[in-house]
């Protein structure tokens, strides 16, 4: 399929978004150094070229839950199936077809212990098409959440960046407690990251100024951050793969923080399992993969082994749209 070019002030307004994803259009346009106007008729072209959606996200960590990654290996006839009915779950982020259609891979948030147990112990187990199921429990995030891709594009010059971006949240001292209030607010950003104050009032039922002292309340804890979900291709990112690494522990962070720096990274996090690390990132083309794999990965000291899954549709990204 051939994209319309994306130019700079796209791709500037794209980083924008990544650091600011609720910022006024007016905000974003005295950055950019335009109008309003032009900032909010170029996002509408992105709604249409990348299907670019702004997510008000919660950081589990901060509320005390685990993250999950799990790959379940399938006989090929039932994969789709099977990664539509888990992109349909509230309780998961992303769910990818890789290794042939094979094999299914799903981030997944359970709420409880129950909820996970539920899933990985009875609903799955009991799938008779599916071969074998891993679960990989997320330990230490070295990139990801609030720092996308995006974060990398360098299309904002540093001063515009600072401009845009939010205050570091207050540090972490333990989990946060989330009441009912909270909950429905979230669940409302969590399909439009830039409902209005109104949207949000008329949604929730509360009333706008209870709204605004909620959302700077989750958002100074950490809580609450946004995420921008857009396709990839436009972008130039043709070839999306999953990289698990077997790490020696005594360079598990530095290959982590290494790795994390590298511009084809978007998400990169230790976790249990033989491979201590995984990794997820976007190239230009399978030979780009290749030199990334040799030169950058390849001259990182302490890595053991690396497999490598190339992702061949992903079905669920941050929340379930139906394939169009």
């Amino acid at each position: 399929m051939d994209f319309p070019p994306l130019d700079p002030l796209d791709l500037q307004l794209l980083q924008a978004l990544q650091l600011d994803g609720c910022a006024p259009f007016s905000r974003i346009a005295t950055v950019l150094g335009v109008s309003d106007q032009t900032v909010a008729r170029r996002y509408r072209r992105l709604r249409k070229i990348v299907n670019v959606r702004v997510l008000g996200m919660p950081d589990e960590n901060r509320l005390g839950r685990q993250s999950w990654i799990v790959r379940l290996h399938c006989t090929p006839d039932v994969a789709e199936q099977l990664a539509d009915a888990l992109a349909k779950r509230p309780d998961t982020l992303y769910v990818t077809l890789t290794s042939g259609g094979t094999e299914v891979i799903c981030g997944m948030k359970p709420r409880s212990r129950k909820e996970r147990d539920e899933l990985l112990f009875d609903r799955l187990q009991r799938t008779r098409q599916i071969v074998s199921v891993t679960a990989h429990c997320l330990l230490y995030p070295f990139y990801g959440g609030s720092l996308g891709w995006l974060s990398k594009s360098n299309a904002l010059t540093p001063d515009q960046q600072a401009a845009l971006r939010l205050p570091a949240p207050e540090p972490f001292d333990g989990p946060v407690t989330l009441d009912a209030a909270d909950e429905a607010l979230l669940a409302v950003l969590r399909r439009d990251g830039r409902a209005t104050l109104t949207d949000l009032q008329k949604s929730t039922g509360q009333s706008e100024s209870a709204v605004k002292r909620r959302l700077d309340t989750l958002r100074s804890t950490g809580v609450l951050y946004f995420d921008v979900q857009y396709d990839q291709e436009p972008l130039g990112q043709d070839v999306s793969a999953m990289l698990w690494l077997t790490v020696a522990p005594r360079a598990l962070a530095d290959v982590g923080h290494s790795i994390a720096s590298h511009p084809e990274v978007r998400f990169a996090s230790a976790t249990t399992g033989q491979a201590n690390i995984v990794v997820a990132a976007h190239f230009r083309s399978s030979d780009q993969l290749y030199t990334y794999l040799s030169e950058k990965i390849g001259a990182l000291d302490g890595i053991q082994a690396v497999e490598t899954a190339l992702i061949l549709r992903q079905v669920k990204q941050l929340t379930y749209e139906p394939t169009r």
